[in-house]
């Protein structure tokens, strides 16, 4: 799977192409001449050029005639040949397109000589080569260029950007993908993820410089060039000395004293020299590694998926691990380092896996404990926490009743990263943010999701609660519910054959009943709707006027429907995709205590939600999960 650097074809590109016999269809020969006069890369020219001569058409126009598209995620593919992929001449694409935008955005030159650009990469296949071209092509255009040379976490690269103050930051990761897959992220220059417009004008750029520039292949530049700097040793110790600040010393105090010893999976990702760090400044008993995942390893042997969201059967390993070694509790990141799962072990022996949302809830009521901890005069209600639409609403709950002020999030780690920014500039106080995939941001070290920060603050709450209390994260969950009100959820995904059939649910969503469209209940009118929101087209039902206070979305599919009884389901699809996301969940009030009861009318009233509103057999939808 690793690319070869040089081209090593004798001939020159116009030679080969008169070699090739091509397809006759005028659009697609385009693309296999633009591909031929352009790649350089022996491995990815050899899949093009034998693809032609096999007469593979039909392949050839999904990867040629299609392009990869950016988002406000960044990129993400199969690395092989192709437009619709990624590899090296889709990367410079890229890269040229980012600088091109960046040089029209900051026209000076000694800014982009000093501030400039920071670039890093994981452990995959040809992420340091990618890294490599990236910062070659933004050499070129006199940028500043801090080049990671080493293999670091993603959330380095946020606060790298707001530690020198750069202009803009990439990190080549595919995160928590298959190993086939590779892709890029990119942060602008207050450190949080490139969105809107930003996201629209990189693809604009990208597509008006498509032609790689022979001096974009020439690598060997980051070797001595005079604008290249690693920032690895001035960044590292940055780093946990912004996250130690949020830990009060008498929680430092604690973890020292503590014997509670975690086990630790880096999912052969980079984690584990930095959770070792993290652990040693936080004076947290060293953590005990995974053996056969501590290494980053572009194969990830021993998982399917290397996804803490695939549950136990990502951390099997750990858990094994753990009973061998005594050990009652688990964390793991994904390999990029921003997320974070963790389990432990119940009174019963059983193995307790947090989701996301659970989290969530214990590490929001640990960002209020731990701000009154360490802030002389705590001002409760100037302090703001985050959460996305489809994740748990506990946040709420919890600021009904301490006072700090929750907002609601679109499906977005950027979308929460900017908000906060914003919010932090207007004078509040931004102690947590979440979504329900397992990514936290804990303060405002680095405007992004950060697994190591997150594992920092979960460990010191666990220290603290066995030491001062000896109670454990579940027991704790469990608290935090009889305080706030019992919140249980659920999400499950569907499959469809096509687009077309997404945009058919969706509209017959909008016109399911002859008077205003939308449903108005579910189970024979027991129970009822109440609120609807469509960001598809700006209405929400809850306000006067019906207009959405939130962003607009109008080529995505997102609709939220709220119940009387305190269930709330979010059901959306993103733009040409053939999946419909459910994220489903029942915020029982602090007086309600029947929880079992709140769970069952939580699945039940899931399952009428998808008979009765996405009607799977009607429509051909299959249930790519299993509702718990």
């Amino acid at each position: 799977m690793s690319i070869s650097v040089k081209r090593k074809t004798v001939i020159s590109p116009q030679e080969l192409l008169k070699t090739l016999e091509l397809s006759g269809e005028e659009d697609l020969d385009l693309q296999i001449k633009n591909w031929v006069m352009w790649d350089r890369n022996e491995a990815t020219l050899q899949q093009v050029t034998e693809a032609v001569r096999d007469q593979d058409w039909k392949a050839l126009r999904v990867r040629l005639c299609h392009r990869i598209t950016y988002l406000t995620t960044g990129l993400r593919g199969v690395m092989r040949a192709g437009f619709d992929s990624l590899n090296d001449v889709v990367i410079i694409e890229v890269a040229q397109g980012i600088c091109a935008y960046l040089v029209d955005a900051y026209p000076s030159i000694q800014k982009r000589q000093t501030q400039g650009v920071v670039v890093g990469y994981d452990g995959r296949y040809n992420s340091k080569r990618f890294a490599q071209l990236i910062a070659t092509v933004f050499l070129n255009n006199d940028f500043k260029v801090f080049l990671f040379t080493r293999m670091i976490p993603t959330p380095f690269i946020p606060f790298t950007v707001v530690t020198l103050q750069c202009l803009a930051g990439i990190v080549v990761t595919a995160s928590h993908n298959v190993k086939e897959d590779n892709g890029i992220k990119v942060y602008w220059s207050n450190g949080a993820q490139a969105m809107a417009p930003h996201d629209q004008r990189i693809h604009d750029y990208m597509m008006n410089n498509l032609e790689p520039k022979p001096s974009s292949w020439e690598t060997s530049l980051v070797l001595d060039h005079p604008l290249v700097e690693d920032p690895y040793r001035q960044i590292y110790p940055l780093f946990y000395e912004a996250l130690k600040t949020l830990i009060p010393p008498i929680y430092l105090e604690t973890n020292e004293c503590s014997q509670l010893r975690f086990i630790y999976t880096a999912l052969h990702g980079v984690g584990y020299p930095f959770m070792r760090e993290a652990f040693y400044q936080a004076r947290l008993k060293p953590v005990i590694p995974v053996v056969e995942q501590k290494e980053a390893d572009p194969e990830f042997p021993t998982l399917v998926k290397p996804n803490p969201e695939e549950g136990k059967e990502a951390l099997k390993l750990a858990i094994k691990k753990a009973d061998a070694e005594h050990c009652t509790l688990v964390l793991a990141n994904d390999p990029d380092v921003d997320r974070l799962a963790v389990a432990e072990l119940d009174p019963r022996g059983r193995w307790k896996l947090f989701n996301g949302n659970e989290l969530g809830a214990l590490l929001g009521w640990w960002a209020l404990e731990n701000y009154k901890t360490r802030t002389p005069k705590p001002a409760v209600t100037n302090c703001i926490m985050i959460a996305t639409l489809v994740s748990s609403r506990i946040l709420a709950a919890m600021a009904r009743v301490e006072g700090f002020i929750f907002v609601e999030g679109m499906p977005s780690f950027p979308w929460m990263a900017h908000r906060a920014l914003e919010l932090e500039k207007s004078g509040r106080t931004v102690l947590f943010a979440f979504e329900e995939c397992f990514g936290y941001m804990f303060g405002m070290s680095l405007p992004d999701k950060d697994g190591i920060g997150a594992a920092m603050q979960l460990a010191s709450m666990a220290c603290y609660l066995r030491s001062t209390r000896n109670v454990t994260l579940i027991e704790k969950l469990r608290e935090i519910y009889d305080t706030y009100g019992y919140h249980s959820s659920i999400s499950s995904v569907y499959m469809a054959d096509s687009p077309e059939t997404i945009t058919s649910v969706f509209d017959h969503l909008r016109n399911f009943t002859d008077e205003e469209g939308y449903p108005k209940f579910i189970l024979d009118e027991e129970f009822e709707v109440v609120h609807i929101r469509d960001l598809t087209i700006g209405l929400d039902t809850s306000f006067s006027d019906g207009k959405a206070r939130m962003p607009v979305t109008p080529d995505a599919q997102l609709i939220t429907f709220t119940f009387t009884n305190g269930y709330v389901v979010t059901l959306r699809s993103a733009p040409n995709d053939i999946k419909i996301k459910l994220n489903a969940e029942i915020c029982g009030l602090p007086e309600e205590k029947q929880w079992e009861e709140l769970h069952d009318k939580l699945n039940r009233m899931t399952n009428a939600v998808v008979e009765e509103f996405l009607q799977p057999e009607e429509n051909g939808l299959t249930d790519a999960s299993t509702i718990q």
